[in-house]
């Protein structure tokens, strides 16, 4: 046999293999039989394809205990199902003041969790990248394995992402939010923005072709799906709404500029409370506690202040909704974040403000059902795509170790 008869022959192999190694991470259990139908594959490709991947450590055979008692006329069906002990992936939202990890296996259940606060300008890009570790390894311990079980990490971060995980390099806050994951985190790393990842998760759970998730708590952020494929631009910039800081500080003085929806709520409160007239809950604490959750609670109990508040976050949303409407003609605007799942009385007010006479339909708007789990959620399902795309990249801990 040749050069280029033998590699030809292993690349036939190699895209076989990937082939069924996409089928078996989508079953349970499954059948030579049920592989042909799946793949095109005859069945001696198969059966030798399934032998390569048992010996791989993806695939193991199953014993036909079923069917124990039974008679079989010839010889029973080779069963096969991925090898839970193949590898896990892991899942980090690496916010700027809190950091979230999941451990989850090559089907997405998840095995372990952790959360930790933290002050990343007190900890700074090395203390940050130190404590995602120290809270991955935990959640690993939780999971019953290790860091060498690690097949892929996929990490979000409140910055603009490039499609090789660098953030510009403009400005100290990107600079310390992207802080150098990659080297020190286990497995193979991706860093993705924590918008971007929102946008996947909510894609997963409910496909749209046109849509946009924002991430909305201290700052917002777009994660945008247009034509059913994730917007990046030439810096990973896109969604990064820095327009509203343009409007904003030289038009309207004070709205907030990039500012999220939980910030806003209690910075507009805090601002507020000494010169408003009227009767107000939120006077029954110190101004400088006063926290989004307590102006959205006294929102709900009816407290004037407080609904003025939540009308003006309205106000805002039913612009953005209207500017990303004119942009990329979205169809739903999904605010997802810690803040999901009080935002129901700022939608409500946003819905009446759409203009009706637009030319194109308004997109809808609703909130995100992850709440606080949303970039983390979509870190887990962004690293179980791109095993399943390309399964053979990633070695197996049999492999590996």
């Amino acid at each position: 046999m040749d050069g280029t008869t033998a590699s030809s022959t292993q690349l036939l192999r190699q895209i076989n293999s990937e082939a069924l190694l996409r089928f078996a991470l989508q079953e349970q259990v499954f059948t030579a039989a049920e592989a042909m139908d799946a793949t095109g594959l005859t069945r001696a490709t198969v059966l030798g394809v399934c032998d390569g991947l048992v010996e791989a450590g993806w695939l193991e055979e199953v014993s036909d205990g079923g069917d124990a008692g039974r008679v079989h006329k010839g010889r029973p069906a080779r069963r096969y199902r991925l090898r839970e002990a193949a590898g896990v992936v892991v899942g980090l939202d690496a916010g700027e003041s809190q950091l979230t990890t999941i451990v989850a296996d090559l089907r997405g259940r998840e095995l372990g969790k952790r959360r930790r606060s933290i002050d990343s300008h007190f900890l700074g890009r090395a203390g940050r990248v130190a404590t995602a570790r120290e809270l991955i390894d935990q959640a690993l311990n939780d999971a019953g394995c290790g860091a060498g079980d690690v097949l892929l990490t996929v990490v979000g971060v409140p910055a603009p992402v490039d499609g090789a995980g660098q953030s510009p390099d403009r400005g100290e806050f990107w600079n310390l939010m992207n802080s150098g994951f990659a080297s020190s985190l286990p497995g193979t790393v991706i860093v993705e923005n924590d918008a971007n990842l929102a946008a996947i998760a909510e894609q997963a759970q409910e496909p749209s072709v046109n849509v946009a998730t924002l991430l909305s708590g201290e700052r917002f952020g777009a994660g945008l799906i247009v034509d059913g494929r994730l917007l990046r631009g030439r810096h990973g910039g896109a969604g990064e709404m820095r327009f509203l800081d343009m409007f904003d500080n030289k038009l309207v003085p004070d709205e907030g500029g990039s500012d999220g929806f939980g910030a806003l709520a209690r910075k507009w409160a805090r601002s507020r409370i000494g010169s408003y007239g009227g009767a107000t809950v939120l006077r029954r604490l110190p101004p400088e506690e006063i926290s989004a959750e307590d102006v959205f609670q006294a929102a709900g109990e009816g407290d004037p202040l407080a609904r003025d508040i939540i009308e003006r976050l309205g106000v805002r949303l039913a612009r953005i909704a209207v500017v990303l409407s004119s942009l990329v003609d979205i169809e739903r605007v999904v605010i997802a974040g810690g803040i999901s799942p009080a935002i129901g009385p700022v939608l409500e007010h946003a819905r009446t403000l759409l203009p009706a006479n637009s030319g194109l339909p308004l997109p809808d708007l609703v909130a995100s059902t992850f709440g606080a789990e949303a970039v983390v959620q979509g870190a887990i399902e962004s690293a179980l795509t791109s095993i399943r795309g390309e399964p053979l990249a990633f070695l197996p801990r049999v492999l590996r170790a």
